[in-house]
């Protein structure tokens, strides 16, 4: 999937990375051997888990977090094909027991397996992605369930490998970034029953880890995406223009990000999803033959959804600093136009075979004809 920076948007494209199963720790801000000193380092790009609005559930928390920066380490830690060696199935085991060698092992039948062993590579910086707590793992990644929570507990079965996908950045310009599948683990190993395949990853490409997605944004990209004080600037002059229940006359607005997702504010927004109309709370329109979610609009009668309006605050899933005009259905997330209409047109990973549109800021699946609503709001009558 690309996200291009000119109005028109690209056809999505996926890297499916369902093989199960080095070094370095994850470096956010280390200065690198090339970079002097009070400079910025060299960033390749960031990633950005699916279905969290700005942080996990639980908080981010060192290498367990929503968002994570790749720049340039202080040393290259990447490593490259050197030797092959053709070997007998039952022997690969004991072909690999040097936990200095990083190596890889193809099964390409019961009696013939394939050995890769890898060298360092002086000219690349290898960042590794899975479930996996383990040092080697840079990013740690947990199942994302929709609404935004993430499967965590010991009762929670994963489905994302322990070490899921390995990245290798180039540390020279243009600074070319491919991912391959399975990662290297704590004995610098890795089987898979196929050989690997590399891709060049773009701005806006998608990364299925079977329990999560991954979007990679590189620094041109994000240069189009808002910043937090532009969002912040555009919740102010929302609140600023005072919307009002039609209904209660109240004066609406939307509550800080610093409050966190909890119970909503008496002054939040709510929203009937399918027709847009924007009221404040009440508890009156129910219709029992639907349950107590689907409420009848007073002002266009259309019965849907009533949820509580959350302006969408990960800047990186953001396609351009447009004012928050559209929610998804129907979880009520708000963003500009161009995201909401663009996410909901991009079917996401679901399993190993599904797609399904859902918000980029809880993964809730969409509904309705657009899977997102224009907001009608009411100035106040003053």
């Amino acid at each position: 999937m690309v996200l291009e920076g000119n109005p028109e948007v690209g056809s999505p494209r996926t890297s499916d990375l369902q093989h199960p199963e080095n070094q370095g720790s994850c470096v956010l801000s280390s200065p690198s051997e090339d970079t002097q000193p009070g400079q910025e380092p060299i960033k390749y790009g960031e990633l950005i888990v699916l279905g969290y609005n700005g942080c996990l559930a639980s908080g981010d928390k060192g290498r367990r977090r929503s968002r994570l920066a790749l720049s340039r380490r202080p040393h290259a830690n990447g490593v490259k094909p050197d030797v092959m060696h053709h070997i007998s199935t039952p022997l690969v085991s004991k072909a690999l027991s040097n936990r200095g060698q990083h190596s890889i092992s193809y099964t390409l039948s019961r009696s013939h397996s394939v050995i890769v062993e890898y060298t360092h590579d002086s000219d690349t910086d290898m960042f590794q992605i899975g479930r996996s707590t383990e040092n080697m793992i840079d990013f740690v990644v947990t199942d994302t369930s929709p609404g935004g929570g993430a499967a965590e507990g010991p009762s929670a079965q994963s489905t994302i490998s322990r070490y899921a996908c390995r990245i290798l950045c180039d540390r020279r310009p243009p600074y070319t970034t491919r991912i391959y599948a399975a990662g290297f683990d704590a004995s610098s190993n890795i089987f898979l029953g196929v050989e690997n395949e590399s891709n060049v990853l773009q701005d806006g490409s998608l990364i299925d880890l079977c329990g999560a997605t991954l979007l990679w944004r590189t620094p041109a990209g994000l240069l189009r995406a808002p910043t937090l004080k532009q969002l912040e600037a555009q919740r102010q002059e929302a609140n600023a223009a005072r919307p009002q229940c039609p209904v209660g006359l109240s004066t609406l607005a939307f509550p800080s990000p610093a409050r966190g997702r909890t119970a909503p504010d008496k002054q939040q927004p709510w929203v009937y999803v399918r027709c847009g109309h924007v009221h404040g709370y009440h508890g009156w329109g129910c219709r029992r033959e639907r349950g107590r979610q689907e409420r009848e609009c007073p002002l266009c009668r259309l019965v849907g959804p009533y949820v509580p309006l959350w302006l969408g605050q990960e800047a990186g899933l953001c396609l351009d600093p447009g004012p928050p005009s559209h929610a998804f259905a129907p979880c009520g997330h708000v963003c500009s136009e161009k995201t909401a209409r663009y996410w909901a047109q991009t079917p996401l990973p679901h399993g190993t075979h599904a797609f399904h549109a859902a918000c980029p800021f809880c993964g809730a699946w969409l509904t309705g004809e657009h899977g997102c609503v224009r907001l009608i709001f009411q100035g106040p009558l003053d």
